[in-house]
């Protein structure tokens, strides 16, 4: 009557599992995860590396107060730096929180006196960084539970692994990001948006580690040997959009694996901070930016490896597509 009836198929699942990181050397324990599926605990070094959390932002610092409160007072991995990036804050109130920072030896502050353009932020950012890992976030996060940044790194740490990113959520406790599927409005979209927070979503994707072809930048980490590989985020061609599936696209041809995970939860207050891409002041650039998306990676956008042809590109929500979008072998 139940897919949890029998206990011990649910055990001998586990002692599988374990077995299998046993005998490829691989440091990894094994619990029940939600429902009858498994969660993988890799197991991070001692001592623990350092994640340099580079925050671009501009004034709006009820958003940043709460996010770095999050990252200091409410997060359970013990060797973080936070690098604070101030594009032009003019605000009184913004100017006094930086002071009150600069007491806080696990924050840095730097000045970047130059038009917004989220990939030279976060380039002039990770260039300054001491971290073996770099988290790229936004300023409009908020904690949901301590261990956010320790399931981040223990993926990220996988030498096969090249970024790796959070599960957001809306204020309504609605899913923002859930990973990201290609193709979707001509570029990409967010997968399982609006579905409740507790939603098991398409045969339960939004319950499992997996591997995407991309994630958000909102909360990503990857490993500085990564991020310099590839050559970090795209300021000349993509400012402010679609510059982390162009980032993900990359550190996917060099072999690395992108992956979502669930079990680290934050909410989102998406854009909050820098605006809609859709006003008529940002449409110019926002259509350029799909543009060269479009050139640079057509032919990737329209087959996405980890998303069936027969599910649609026009909804975020995994519907099946009309007319398939498959191929018919007999018809060719």
């Amino acid at each position: 009557m139940s897919s949890k009836a029998k206990k011990y198929a649910i055990k001998a699942g586990i002692d599988a599992l374990k077995s299998h990181f046993q005998r490829t050397g691989i440091k990894a324990d094994v619990v029940e995860g939600t429902g009858t599926h498994r969660k993988v605990l890799y197991t991070i070094p001692r001592p623990s590396p350092l994640v340099s959390l580079l925050i671009g932002t501009r004034d709006r610092v009820g958003l940043l107060r709460n996010a770095v409160e999050g990252f200091l007072e409410h997060t359970n991995y013990p060797n973080i730096e936070i690098i604070i990036v101030d594009n032009q804050s003019k605000e009184a109130e913004t100017l006094r929180y930086f002071e009150e920072l600069r007491s806080e030896p696990r924050v840095r502050i730097l000045k970047y006196e130059a038009p917004f353009n989220f990939s030279a932020i976060n380039n002039f950012a990770a260039k300054q960084a001491k971290g073996e890992l770099l988290a790229l976030i936004n300023n409009d996060l908020l904690v949901i539970h301590k261990e956010w940044l320790t399931e981040l790194v223990a993926h990220a740490l996988r030498p096969e692994i090249g970024a790796v990113g959070s599960k957001l959520y809306f204020q309504n406790d609605t899913i923002q990001h859930a990973g990201v599927i290609l193709g979707i409005g001509g570029v990409a979209g967010h997968a399982h948006k609006h579905f409740p927070r507790d939603s098991y979503g398409y045969v339960a994707k939004a319950l499992v580690v997996q591997n995407f072809s991309a994630v958000t930048a909102a909360c990503m980490v990857v490993r500085r040997s990564v991020f310099e590989e590839v050559g970090g985020l795209d300021e000349k061609n993509l400012a402010v959009a679609f510059n982390d599936i162009d980032f993900c696209l990359r550190i996917r041809e060099k072999g690395y694996r992108i992956v979502f995970t669930p079990f680290s939860e934050l909410y989102h207050l998406e854009s909050a901070s820098r605006g809609s891409d859709t006003t008529p002041e940002n449409q110019p650039r926002f259509r350029r930016e799909i543009n060269y998306m479009r050139a640079r990676w057509g032919a990737v956008l329209d087959n996405d490896p980890y998303y069936s042809p027969n599910l649609t590109l026009t909804q975020e929500n995994y519907s099946l597509a009309s007319p398939p979008r498959s191929k018919k072998p007999w018809l060719s």
